[in-house]
């Protein structure tokens, strides 16, 4: 018989590992919930114009998205980003401005997978609609640099830039393109491809012949319009006044087509340097309204859950938590007595388990142990026919010799005590 396997380019995560993960999603939503934001789940797919926003030029779209015909014939895709299905849902329900999102969840592309990149990967991320004023994009960066503190992260930059409003950016796009085609023999053949469908992407490449050529290239800061200029002063003088470190990056344009002004990520020196990139996102003024939807300026940005939990580990922090409960039931009468003293412990807030299967005192004595709790309950006939049950401590220091016996009644009052 055929053993199954996760698909490529996916993983399974499970305990302890997998309490992390819940661990980190809890803490993003703490922190972003008290400043205002609220949780938004959208469906993991979309019809597939939904994404053709993303920038039908862009990789994501030409060679990464999951899209098929359901069976009634429609255009399908698997959500290869989350802003797109956000704005969407913002166009449906016209939701009152600002509106303050936050959403987490799975996320689908068809690329090669590597460390830190997967075919099924995994977001945070928040976004700001109807709003222009900068001090939107200062608040979701310095929320976001504040998220990756509380982990205990510290080896990572704040990489910032603006490509300007809709007309500067087009102007850029026609002088990086002219730039490109300038020094098209000195780039490398992949590049030479991307300057045919996208120039703004050739800025991202990181191969070693294109880079001297990538750095020289023009900075989009140059062609700035005066409101746009004046946009990106108060984004600076924003992060400055929060005390939040950031370095200016010129070239720097992510790598979606509906950026417009602020565009910035946060780049960890834990990683190698191809895919260090723990998240980033900017400002899309224009999506909106793409969708059918109004006027709604906006600014967000994603984060990679996978890639954030690499930086973790490589900086030696926010490690997955002990796989333990507070108290394990030993119970050698049937398991009866096992079955109620952990319901009753659980509607008292503190962990419970046990073990199933009538097995023998020893073997639950192994399991107790496995378990990380800090206490073992034992019931025994001579327990359950005098009414009580035997605590016996197995951390900190305790042995065999401490254990005591304690009312049936008064079971739950002695383990907090002891807790």
């Amino acid at each position: 018989m055929t053993a199954f396997r996760a698909p490529i380019g996916t993983k399974d995560v499970l305990p302890p590992d997998s309490a992390r993960w819940a661990m980190l999603a809890a803490r993003f939503y703490e922190q972003f919930h008290a400043a205002g934001y609220g949780l938004v789940i959208t469906p993991i797919f979309e019809e597939l114009g939904v994404f053709l926003r993303i920038g039908e030029a862009t990789d994501v779209v030409t060679k990464e998205m999951y899209d098929f015909d359901d069976k009634g014939g429609r255009r399908i895709a698997l959500r290869p980003e989350s802003t797109a299905s956000v704005v969407r849902a913002f166009v449906e329900h016209r939701p009152t401005t600002p509106w303050k999102a936050i959403y987490l969840g799975p996320q689908f592309r068809y690329e090669a997978p590597q460390a830190g990149r997967f075919r099924q990967f995994h977001q945070v991320g928040a976004e700001v609609l109807g709003t222009l004023d900068p001090d939107a994009d200062v608040e979701v960066m310095a929320l976001l640099d504040r998220f990756y503190r509380s982990l205990g992260l510290q080896r990572y930059r704040l990489l910032v830039n603006s490509l300007g409003d809709r007309a500067d950016r087009a102007r850029y796009v026609d002088v990086v393109r002219a730039y490109f085609q300038s020094h098209a023999a000195e780039l490398s053949e992949q590049s030479r491809v991307t300057l045919a469908r996208n120039p703004l992407r050739v800025l991202d490449s990181k191969r070693r012949e294109d880079l001297p050529i990538v750095m020289a290239a023009p900075r989009s800061v140059d062609y700035l319009s005066d409101e746009a200029g004046a946009h990106f002063e108060r984004v600076q003088s924003g992060l400055r006044a929060l005390d939040v470190p950031f370095e200016l990056a010129p070239r720097l344009v992510r790598g979606l087509d509906y950026y417009t002004r602020t565009t910035f990520e946060f780049a960890s020196d834990a990683l190698g340097s191809a895919q260090n990139a723990l998240g980033g996102g900017g400002r899309y003024d224009g999506l909106s309204e793409e969708m059918g939807g109004p006027a709604a300026p906006a600014i967000g940005f994603a984060a990679g859950v996978e890639r954030i939990l690499l930086a973790c580990d490589a900086e030696g922090v926010f490690p997955a938590p002990a796989a333990a409960v507070d108290v394990f039931v030993v119970d050698t009468t049937g398991g009866a007595e096992a079955m109620a003293l952990t319901f009753e412990l659980r509607s008292a807030g503190v962990s419970a388990d046990r073990a199933f299967d009538g097995r023998s005192m020893k073997s639950q004595m192994k399991a107790a142990d496995r378990s990380g709790a800090a206490v073992v309950l034992i019931v025994g006939s001579q327990e359950r026919d005098a009414g009580t049950v035997t605590l016996r401590p197995l951390r900190n220091g305790f042995d065999q010799q401490s254990q005591f016996e304690v009312s049936r009644a008064d079971v739950v009052q002695h383990v907090r005590k002891y807790l």
